[in-house]
Order: structure tokens, then sequence, then C-alpha cells
């Protein structure tokens, strides 16, 4: 069986734009990427809402992706695959991130994955670096922590895509296959989920086979 670590923030962990619950694990994209793979592959869910890149939430803690990637590619090795969906909640206001700084936030984390021992036989295993798709506008009283988001949003991908040139690892542009949600301009859509997890499924079999 081939393990894939799913590692992200509020949307990998499968929150419900409309309720604000969270969604079935069939419906969440990395439970969908799990069902397009089959029983070949085992998919770890590792999503936690407001979690960033490489800053510190100076509101709640235990938010910093860099903290907790490390002992979470000790404790679910050996992986084969590593999929990184960051940079949604680094577009707030309180970071004072650029667009740019959030991917190197990113390059940060797969240098972590590629210096870690975590693949079969010890070596590191592959990665797929993932752009969040643009937000949408926020509606109050959230509005505020996003100003400045969507214009930001919108270079992420050119960044990340250059960011996993130079790490040599695969590139993935959510953007291009889904949308947030007019409901709170952040979040997804039972229907995204399914797109991405579908959408996924191809380029995993061709990265690990």
């Amino acid at each position: 069986m081939k393990t894939i670590l799913c590692f992200g923030d509020s949307n990998t962990w499968g929150h419900d734009p409309v309720t604000g619950g969270r969604y079935p694990r069939e419906v969440r994209w990395p439970g969908v990427l799990r069902q397009a793979l089959g029983p070949e592959y085992e998919v770890i869910e590792e999503g936690m809402p407001g979690r960033t890149t490489v800053f510190d939430d100076p509101l709640e803690e235990y938010k910093r992706g860099r903290d907790y990637l490390p002992p979470c590619l000790k404790s679910h090795a050996p992986l084969e695959l590593v999929i990184l969906l960051l940079g949604t909640n680094d577009l707030q206001a309180r970071y004072a991130a650029s667009a740019l700084d959030i991917a190197l936030g990113c390059d940060a984390l797969l240098t972590l994955v590629a210096r870690s021992e975590a693949g079969p036989g010890g070596v590191a295993p592959e990665a797929l670096l993932i752009a969040p798709p643009p937000v949408k506008p926020v509606p109050a009283p959230w509005d505020e922590p996003f100003a400045g988001a969507q214009e930001k949003a919108r270079r992420l991908a050119e960044h990340y895509r250059r960011i996993a040139e130079a790490q040599g690892c695969a590139f993935f542009d959510a953007g291009e296959h889904i949308v947030c949600s007019e409901a709170d301009g952040i979040h997804w859509e039972a229907s995204e989920h399914q797109k991405l997890g579908k959408t996924l499924a191809g380029m995993v079999r061709h990265l690990i086979g």
C-alpha cells in the first residue's frame, strides 16, 4: 500500500462554508482522492483550520505548519507522497505577508520534506505543491482580517509554480479547476472537493505509480 499525506488547512479538514460544520470523510477532497485511487493507496488527512505555512498566529497557538510538519512526517512514515495545500490563512492582514512571502513559506516546508527521511527506505518522499484557488470577497465580520487578500491570492500560483520548479517537485494550480464559495469567500462547496479529489488522482498515479 502506498501512503500519501495531505497537509493543509481548513479546506483539507473539510470546512463547510454554508453550515460552518465539517463535511463527512467521503466528501472531503482527501476522501474523494482515496476513493478514486482505490485500496492500494492510503490517504492520510492532516488538515487543521487556521494553519499557516510558517507564520505565528498572535491570537491562536499551534497554527504554524513548520512546527507540526516534521513530527507529522515522522509519525506517518514511510510516505510515498506529501501533498502541501496551504497559503489561504497566510493572506490575512495580521501576517503582513506578500504573495511571495507566502510562497517562500511553502518553500520552507518543501525543504523540510526534502531533508526528511520519511520516504520508503529512509529517503525523502515525493512532494506535490498545490496553489489554493483565489479567495472571493469575504463577508463581514471576517472581511477586515482578509483585507487585501484577493489581490495577493491571484499572485500565489505564479510564485508557487516557481518554488516547485526550484525544489524539483510537482505543482498543481487548484484555481484552474475549482473556486471558493460565494458563502464565505474562502472555503469550498462539496462539488469543488469532488472535482479536486478526482482530478488529483491521475496526477498522483503518475507521480508514484
